[in-house]
């Protein structure tokens, strides 16, 4: 294969469609060791930066073949104590006729090129830490940085609905409430997006809501933009992903099976043990909801943040099909301690790498990647799941 004819070109939907679909499907490989949940964009290939700020795609062309895709889209986001415009790398696939040949690595150059030309600080990325070559390809050879290690924790989602406490009330928030809440409180996380506002207004954006003990001392607290909120309370916001992404389960493991199985029968001789089944989606795909925004606050606000993940599961039992719940959280943060979740579903330790593209903002890339963030939540932006 001669390197200069292969063809780095934007995508265009008109006549790359179908070969970039066809293309996604041909690089599904997952780990075997665990549950690997594929993406299907339902037709629509670039349905996962649809609703970014600003987004690209490039495809990898040879005698009129797609053999390469890669995705990016570009926000502004808190990064160290201030504003930083990012670029995020995704949906990275090339033929596996065509691995080992470069034609990645002039991908993810042509998308740096990209991000440049929009004056972007910082370019990062996300794999799973096993996926090697992935890390050897951004790491060894492009020059990126590992940066955080957040936890993708997912949580099936049954027919029965889940029993609320009677002392916690749940209340959902207007949007005006909601960006108030989130600026106050969480414009200081990392990687929380400067246009929180288009997030929460989005078609996608189910809503938010908040929760907190109900007593006397709450009982006039309305949530209002005057900051009042009560000692201890809780935030969630949920996205509808079932709109534009389905899932699929990837060769389950034999455990996997084994219970699957053996949960819903017992469920079905037994339900009086109250076992959680789970849900038949080995053989279709099916749609999920993303939680995203969580926020706690006070003592005892852990269960808060418990209840609020026990209301969206009620929720997403209304929806025909999700059939899971999804949320990203930082690694370290103590609040994946209190949200439901699987682990034979979850994945414990996905890996963010980084890369300065601007000279300016290389001289405080070492900092910024071995100085661990004032806050250990992590703001995962629900656009680019």
């Amino acid at each position: 294969m001669a390197f200069e004819k292969i063809k780095i070109r934007s995508y265009d939907w008109q006549i790359d469609k179908v070969g970039v679909e066809d293309l996604e499907r041909r690089c599904e490989v997952g780990p075997i060791e665990h549950v690997f949940l594929f993406t299907d964009t339902l037709g629509d290939p670039i349905s996962r930066i649809r609703n970014s700020p600003m987004y690209n795609i490039l495809v990898a062309e040879l005698n009129n073949e797609i053999i390469g895709a890669i995705q990016g889209s570009i926000k502004v986001v808190t990064l160290k104590d201030h504003l930083a415009k990012v670029g995020y790398i995704l949906g990275l696939r090339v033929a596996s006729l065509h691995r080992r040949k470069g034609v990645a690595l002039r991908l993810v150059h042509h998308m740096e090129e990209w991000f440049i030309t929009h004056q972007v600080d910082y370019s990062y990325m996300a794999t799973e830490k096993d996926n090697q070559a992935s890390v050897k390809l951004f790491i060894n050879k492009l020059g990126y940085i590992k940066f955080r290690t957040p936890a993708i924790l997912v949580h099936p989602v049954n027919d029965r609905w889940l029993r609320l406490s009677s002392n916690i009330e749940i209340m959902k928030l207007k949007i005006e409430q909601a960006e108030f809440l989130y600026r106050k409180f969480m414009s200081s996380t990392e990687f929380f997006p400067h246009d929180i506002n288009r997030i929460l207004k989005n078609k996608l954006s189910l809503g938010t809501w908040v929760a907190y003990f109900r007593d006397r001392s709450s009982s006039d607290i309305e949530f209002a933009i005057d900051g009042r909120v009560p000692k201890s309370w809780a935030m969630i916001s949920v996205w509808k992903s079932t709109e534009v992404l389905k899932l699929r389960v990837g060769k389950p493991t034999f455990s996997c099976m084994f219970y699957a199985k053996g949960s819903s029968m017992m469920d079905r001789v037994f339900p009086c043990f109250k076992v959680q089944a789970l849900p038949d989606f080995f053989n279709n795909t099916f749609g999920f909801f993303f939680v995203y925004g969580v926020y706690r606050e006070g003592p005892s606000s852990g269960k808060l943040v418990g209840e609020l993940c026990k209301f969206v599961h009620n929720l997403a039992t209304e929806s025909k099909d999700c059939k899971v719940i999804v949320t990203e959280v930082g690694g370290s943060d103590t609040l994946k301690l209190h949200i439901p979740h699987w682990k034979l579903l979850s994945c414990p330790e996905d890996l963010w790498c980084i890369k300065a593209l601007q000279y300016e903002e290389r001289k405080t890339l070492n900092d910024l990647t071995k100085t661990p963030p004032k806050t250990r939540t992590l703001f995962v932006d629900p656009r680019e799941v």
